[in-house]
Order: structure tokens, then sequence, then C-alpha cells
């Protein structure tokens, strides 16, 4: 710090270097705002120095020019005490749940459909009992979960149905899981739906029972028509995983109310965590159109 003056107060001398290095266009943007371990370096100091002169820069009362105030929230937000790996953390959280909930959707969501479509393609006076029965069943639990808000859901699991539990990012998955089987049984039940029936009826004829017809002859050709909006089902359970936050999961938004309350600047921790999930959802979104360009390239073959 050759152009500080010695006898100023270390948070002083930072400022000042910070701020002449601001007005040379050495930390235009947010990407290029050093650590702490190179702020250090850089100062010939420690980070525990670095830290207690970024607290009494901020403590310090003196109005921050616009350069100033950027730095010192950003550095607030992410790079103080190492903060970044908190929201590294709640994306690894995010993703797990998001793949739990899939997981759980899907298969519940197969089961369900596999179910109405059975029964809905039994003959008028040969149907079987217990198969209207489970129809029934599933028809109730489509209507109540696509009839009722998502955060009633989480906190009826987490408040009355898993009262005792304190896992609640597994009990957010979970809800998220059945909320999710509700909307995937739609969509396949639609794409098993759209299927000629001359299809089953030419497996039935050459000898195949009725999963076996299913899985070898029907299933397959509904996957390319279901594919889409499975993924787009797919990137809702990964936005709508923040929504656990309210019943105290530990994801992304959860890490980033953490550091806003210590904080108190909202700003830098919603926009980061707003950025994590577009860049999240681009990723995926391109990876599905990879997938369906693949498939359409297996049927021109």
């Amino acid at each position: 710090m050759a152009d500080a003056v010695e006898d100023l107060p270390v948070y002083k001398q930072i400022r000042r270097c910070i701020a002449e290095r601001i007005e040379r266009g050495d930390y235009p943007t947010g990407s290029m705002i050093p650590s702490e371990n190179e702020l250090a370096e850089e100062f010939g100091t420690t980070r525990l120095t670095i830290r207690s002169a970024m607290d009494e820069l901020v403590k310090s009362g003196q109005k921050l020019s616009f350069g100033e105030d950027f730095f010192v929230k950003f550095y607030q937000a992410f790079l103080y005490s190492d903060r970044w790996q908190q929201y590294i953390k709640g994306v690894g959280t995010t993703l797990l749940v998001t793949a739990i909930a899939l997981v759980l959707g899907v298969v519940l969501g197969a089961i369900v459909a596999m179910i109405r479509v059975g029964h809905a393609q039994q003959k008028p006076h040969h149907r079987n009992p217990i198969l209207g029965v489970l129809n029934a069943v599933c028809k109730v639990y489509v209507t109540v979960i696509r009839g009722t808000p998502m955060m009633v859901q989480l906190l009826i699991m987490s408040m009355v149905i898993f009262a005792s539990s304190r896992n609640f990012t597994m009990v957010g998955a979970l809800a998220l899981g059945i909320n999710s089987g509700a909307y995937v049984s739609e969509i396949i039940r639609g794409g098993l739906m759209a299927v000629d029936p001359g299809q089953m009826e030419a497996g039935r004829s050459l000898g195949l029972n009725y999963m076996t017809t299913m899985f070898e002859i029907i299933i397959p050709q509904a996957i390319r028509s279901i594919l889409p909006s499975l993924g787009n089902e797919f990137i809702m359970l990964l936005k709508d995983s923040s929504l656990i936050t309210v019943i105290g999961g530990k994801e992304l938004l959860y890490a980033a109310q953490g550091i806003m309350n210590r904080t108190y600047e909202p700003m830098f921790p919603l926009l980061g965590v707003a950025a994590v999930y577009l860049v999240l959802v681009m990723l995926f979104s391109a990876l599905l159109a990879k997938f369906e360009r693949r498939l359409a390239q297996s049927d021109r073959r």
C-alpha cells in the first residue's frame, strides 16, 4: 500500500486504495473483485485483518461512493468468511431435492397413469372391481393435489403429517415429489392415450399380455411425445425447490436468506440466487434439447 497513509486506520488505508483502483477500472465488475486471500496478500496482512477492516469500513458511518458501496456489498454477500461456499452447499441440496422429487414424481405418476389408463381400456361388461377402486383413489389424489396450493401442501407435510421430524429438507423433497406425481400422471396418461388403440390390439393378438404390450409397444411410443412435458416438469421442480425454505429446508434460497439476515443487504444474495437458478435451468434445457435431437435422429434412421 505504497499510496496509502501509514498512520491511518487499516480500513481507511484499504478504502483509499480500493477507491483509487475502482477509479482506475481495476475492479469494474463483481467477477473481478478479489477474494480475502488475494486482498490479504495484496496488502501484506492476514485474512482476519482484512475481514476486520471491512467490518470497520461498513460501520464507520462514512458515505461511500457507488463503486465502494458496490464493492463492500458484493464482498459481504459472497467473499466475507468464504460465504460463497454456503451458496455451493445450497446448490448441492437444491439438486438433491430436485432429483429425489423427480424420481418420486415419475414413479408415482407412472403408477397412477397405468391404473387410470388400464381402467379406461376395460370392456364395459368386464370391469375389474379392484381396478375400479384404485382408479377412484387415483382420481381423488390427482384432484386434491392439483386443486390445492403447493405452499399449503408443504406446510401440511411439515406441521401436521411430519410434525415430529426435523429433517425439513427431506420432508420438502417428499412433498415436492407427491405434488409432482399428480402432474406427471396426467402427462404420462395423455401420452399413453395418444398412442393408436390399434397398437394395443395388435400386441394382444400376437399373444402378449397387457403389461408386456404396454412396456414393449405402447410406452416406447409414448415417451417421445411426453418427453418435452417431463422436461418442463423437471424445470418446474427445480424452481419450486426454493419453496422448502418456508419449512426450514436448507437449500439455495435458505443460504441466501441466512446471509441477508447478517448483512441486512438483500440485493446481491437474491441476484446471486436468481443467477444460479437461471444457469441451472439453461443447462438442463440444453441437455433436454440435445436428448430430443438424438431421439429424432434415431427415428429417421
